[in-house]
């Protein structure tokens, strides 16, 4: 389940915060970040509230009198944010809440594996459709458009509004 957090990230992200600015590439990367807490079999520190809030608070900290670094790392603590969304853990208040329940971390496995396989391929293909709407509304045909994404991990400054299909 890696394109449904990262497509319905990446478009859900840019209708709340309208910014070309924003690094995208990191809010993608924050939001399939916990996924990696798989090897441990079952949600840990990233699938809690505290791990996005305390590392933008980090950044908030490193980066005063620092505008354009802050834009680029806050994408991460975004996409983490947007992965506890996404994959439902706030349902599990001991995982989610964690360590205020308790410093014990909860037994089964990622809220993200628990679809049947029906679900899980279904949200991949909304995912998928995200990033299908996003290459076509941001122009990323245009190879300048596509590789100042990859870059910088920035839209066109010229878009200034929610784009159209």
């Amino acid at each position: 389940m890696i394109l449904w957090f990262a497509g319905v990230s990446f478009v859900f992200v840019w209708w709340v915060f309208r910014s070309p600015a924003l690094d995208y590439r990191l809010v993608m990367l924050g939001s399939i970040l916990p996924v990696g807490e798989v090897v441990f079999g079952g949600p840990r520190v990233l699938h809690s509230l505290l791990a996005p809030v305390a590392l933008l608070g980090i950044i908030m900290l490193a980066t005063q009198k620092r505008r354009l670094v802050r834009r680029r790392w806050i994408g991460i603590p975004i996409g983490m944010m947007m992965h506890l969304v996404l994959d439902g853990i706030w349902a599990r208040p001991k995982a989610f809440w964690w360590p205020f329940f308790g410093v014990d971390f909860e037994s089964g496995g990622l809220p993200e594996f628990g679809h049947s396989l029906a679900i899980s391929v279904l949200l991949e293909f909304v995912g998928i459709a995200c990033l299908i709407w996003a290459w076509n509304a941001f122009d990323f045909r245009n190879p300048k458009t596509r590789e100042r994404f990859v870059r910088t991990g920035q839209l066109s400054r010229s878009v200034s509004k929610p784009p159209t299909c």
